[in-house]
């Protein structure tokens, strides 16, 4: 590819609008869960420890906590608990099956948001890419809701 080539196809790279989509769940106009509680539990689940998991994210440890114990009380079941035989926290059933489950609610609807924008809209709208895991099993969902890959 020419370099003339190359920077043609990067200007119409740089102008493609890419979809984002951020989604979240409300109980009485308070956050019950979304992308902040996702990676929270994720970083637990990865670090053993909701302090390590807080500062990672940049937030106090009582934040964390407030945020974890919120989502609890709406649940009416607890997403953390005591880790066996070492100080810290794991993940509870219900809360490893909330990541799953949400993070292939999210890609199946950032599937159908590609495919509309798509159809609707008069550019040649791409995924949002940022996490290659993500993006693989985006590109899965996508395949399954008639998304055509991109060009």
């Amino acid at each position: 590819m020419s370099g003339e080539t190359k920077k043609a196809k990067a200007k119409i790279e740089a102008t493609t609008p890419v979809l984002r989509v951020h989604l979240w769940l409300e109980t009485d106009g308070r956050m019950l869960f979304g992308l902040g509680r996702i990676q929270l539990l994720e970083l637990v689940q990865r670090l053993g420890s909701l302090n390590q998991a807080a500062k990672a994210l940049g937030m106090s440890y009582r934040a964390a906590w407030g945020r974890i114990k919120g989502t609890e009380e709406a649940l009416g079941e607890p997403l953390l608990g005591k880790a066996s035989g070492r100080k810290g926290y794991e993940l509870t059933p219900l809360a490893e099956r909330l990541l799953k489950d949400f993070a292939l609610w999210h890609q199946e609807v950032e599937a159908f948001a590609l495919k509309k924008a798509r159809e609707r809209l008069p550019w040649d709208v791409r995924p949002f890419t940022g996490d290659a895991v993500a993006a693989a099993g985006a590109a899965v969902v996508a395949d399954e809701a008639g998304v055509p890959p991109e060009s």
